[in-house]
């Protein structure tokens, strides 16, 4: 019987209940599918968008099936065993030329059993699902989202697959091989980059689902994912200035109080936030008129000002909320599949204690078009067009994701895209209103949160030097990942005393580095403080005299690149360029430049290398081969291929101008 065969510019494999269907997707590009259940489904939720017209070269013989699209070729054998090769294969020929090298290979668990591909049983119609691949030596993988594992190359490392405060799962490889790999399945599970081999497991799932391209720079790989899972928008002019935020301002008369000292001042500001807690009740989703007694006016001040307001917006309801009926009776929240509809124990604002509190369901179009409404109602209306959206992974504890029914499925099969159709209600919200400038602010995402105009922030860190070093991985890997709008809470977020030594050298280190960061945000929950409602001060002025020179310093370098940075923000919108970027990525020809992890460029013509020590006043710096580099500070020039010991006094981060760049460094 034969195994293989064609249908339209799909190559479908069926052999002992399985079946495999491989086609074009996009430039250099094929969709992998795969089940044992009656038929591959196309009605199950992903992050691609459906691909331009491709015309695929399928061959098929009795040993074994090819498909190529552009760049990239699958080989299929007889039973079963699929491999990827960079193809150079000439149009209009049937000769493969002997240059095209193997990109990836799946590789069988063992002889017998278990296959490159297997499922098992798990409840329904969802399988447990592992998907193996070769390892190869001296490969390196960039991606995956944002982790505080802090390693930059993530091979070696077991990434679990599940959306938690400061884990943000986006499952998209990039590889030094030459190819990207997105795993297009939102079922919680793991990937493990060992050694031996690659493993991608999704704990409940329909169906195998994988994006593979290929192509010769990362740069292009990065072009092929955004065309197959949607570009950024551009980013605002507003949105690249300084952001000004903490936990939190409890009255409008506070958060006015701060936006007037700033222009008092003379201090650039482009946003100001206002945290959870202004509001009555979670699902609520409006003002306290005790406290907030004027929103319009509010923000008619903020914006004679030039200020963006921004509001905290959680996806929890509380029972006691006037929407909670509605929502249940709708069907419109999370539900559990066994024991009370209760997700995470909560002390809102009345003094009634804590409660449990649901969260809805962003999975539900019709729940998405509710809570619009009444952001409609509650803030936009007021003139805020800027939203935070704050606990989106969905944030519960303890958190058990088989325990959870959204309206797409179990929890365990569909819960990480969560965060994405979370972003797509708003996103499609505010178009629905006409405005074209759309940026939330996310605690997660998920592959193609880009297009909705998500900016992501690395959560609740510490406030400590080992934490700043883990988010200058994180946010490149962020980056590679294709969300080219990412930023840190300035300082961390836990356990910052402003009246520490070391605390204030960590602020102006971090602020240092956040100036170089695609967005330039401040935020964190100051000690010493009493409970979770507010804090200490968390203004730029707020860290002593010398701190605060510095910080001010650094506003105005911030506001001089702004040109610079919309011409990286266009690249990233229009050719998925991230702004902020590993060295190889420029410098792709220069091995050691491919071992760096703790500098990066900030576009092409800036090196940025960020003092991540306590007490350290020099640190190496490697200038890559390829360019010559000048010093920012003293316009020092140093030929490119060496490391050097660069100065790095407390009022200093090292800067380096690539090739006689002209950039407004110093004023």
């Amino acid at each position: 019987m034969d195994v293989f065969n064609r249908q339209g510019d799909a190559l479908i494999w069926a052999r002992d209940h399985e079946t495999l269907r491989i086609e074009p997707w996009g430039r250099d590009s094929l969709r992998v599918r795969a089940t044992v259940a009656a038929a591959i489904r196309d009605d199950l939720p992903g992050a691609l968008l459906e691909p331009s017209a491709s015309q695929p070269i399928i061959e098929i013989d009795e040993t074994q099936a090819v498909i190529r699209n552009g760049g990239i070729e699958a080989r299929l054998s007889a039973d079963g065993k699929l491999a990827f090769f960079f193809s150079d294969h000439v149009p209009g020929t049937s000769k493969v030329p002997g240059t095209s090298r193997e990109l990836l290979a799946e590789q069988p668990g063992h002889f017998v059993w278990p296959p490159a591909r297997s499922f098992t049983p798990a409840a329904g119609d969802l399988f447990h699902l592992e998907a193996r691949f070769a390892a190869y030596d001296s490969e390196r993988l960039y991606g995956l989202g944002q982790h505080q594992h802090g390693k930059l190359d993530q091979k070696g490392c077991v990434v679990d697959l599940v959306q938690r405060n400061t884990e943000v799962a986006i499952p998209f490889l990039l590889s030094s091989r030459g190819y990207g790999f997105l795993w297009n399945n939102p079922a919680v599970g793991r990937v493990e980059l060992a050694a031996s081999g690659t493993r991608w497991v999704a704990e409940a799932t329909p169906q195998l689902d994988y994006w593979i391209t290929a192509a010769q720079t990362p740069a292009e790989i990065l072009a092929r994912y955004a065309e197959a899972t949607g570009h950024a928008p551009i980013l605002p002019e507003w949105a690249a200035g300084f952001w000004q935020c903490k936990l939190r301002y409890a009255s409008q008369d506070e958060l006015l109080g701060i936006a007037r000292e700033y222009k008092r001042r003379g201090l650039p500001l482009s946003v100001i936030v206002s945290d959870y807690f202004h509001w009555t009740l979670m699902g609520d989703w409006q003002f306290d008129p005790q406290h907030w007694p004027d929103p319009t006016g509010m923000v008619q001040e903020l914006d004679e000002m030039g200020v963006k307001l921004m509001v905290s917006v959680w996806p929890t309801v509380n029972l006691l909320s006037p929407n909670y009926e509605t929502m249940r009776s709708r069907g419109l929240l999370i539900r559990n599949e066994h024991g009370l509809p209760a997700h995470m124990l909560f002390q809102d604002c009345r003094p009634e204690g804590r409660i449990y509190i649901q969260f809805y369901d962003a999975t539900h179009p019709e729940a998405r078009s509710f809570l619009w409404d009444r952001l409609r109602e509650g803030y936009y209306k007021h003139g805020i067009k800027v939203f935070w959206l704050d606990a989106c992974e969905p944030e519960m504890y303890p958190s058990h994701p088989q325990n959870l029914r959204y309206h797409l499925g179990n929890g365990l099969a569909v819960g990480n895209i969560y965060p994405l159709l979370h972003e797509a209600g708003i996103w499609e919200g505010m178009q629905g209103e006409g405005e074209t400038e759309v940026v939330t602010l996310c605690r997660s995402a998920w592959a193609g949160s880009q297009r909705y105009g998500a900016a992501l922030w690395s959560g609740d860190i510490p406030s400590t030097f080992e934490a700043l070093q883990k988010q200058v991985r994180a946010g490149l890997n962020t980056g590679l990942s294709g969300i080219p709008w990412w930023t840190t809470d300035i300082g961390g977020f836990h356990g910052g005393n402003i009246e520490t030594p070391y605390f204030r050298e960590l602020i102006v280190r971090w602020f240092q580095y956040g100036a170089f960061c695609p967005l330039f945000r401040l935020h964190g929950h100051r000690q010493p403080a009493e409970g979770w409602t507010s804090g200490s001060p968390n203004e730029v002025w707020s860290f002593g005299d010398e701190a605060y020179g510095i910080i001010r310093d650094l506003l105005f370098l911030r506001e001089r690149l702004r040109p610079y940075i919309m011409v990286q923000m266009r690249l990233a919108s229009e050719a998925s360029v991230p702004p902020m970027r590993p060295l190889f990525f420029d410098f792709p020809e220069d091995a050691v430049a491919a071992g760096v992890d703790d500098t990066f460029m900030f576009g092409p013509d800036l090196l940025v290398a960020p003092v991540l020590e306590h007490g350290a006043r020099r640190r190496p710096v490697y200038l890559p081969t390829g360019a010559t580099w000048h010093d920012a500070w003293t316009g020092e020039v140093v030929p490119g291929g060496r490391w050097i010991e660069s100065d790095a006094p407390l009022d200093r981060i090292p800067l380096y101008l690539r090739d006689g760049a002209q950039l407004p460094i110093r004023g």
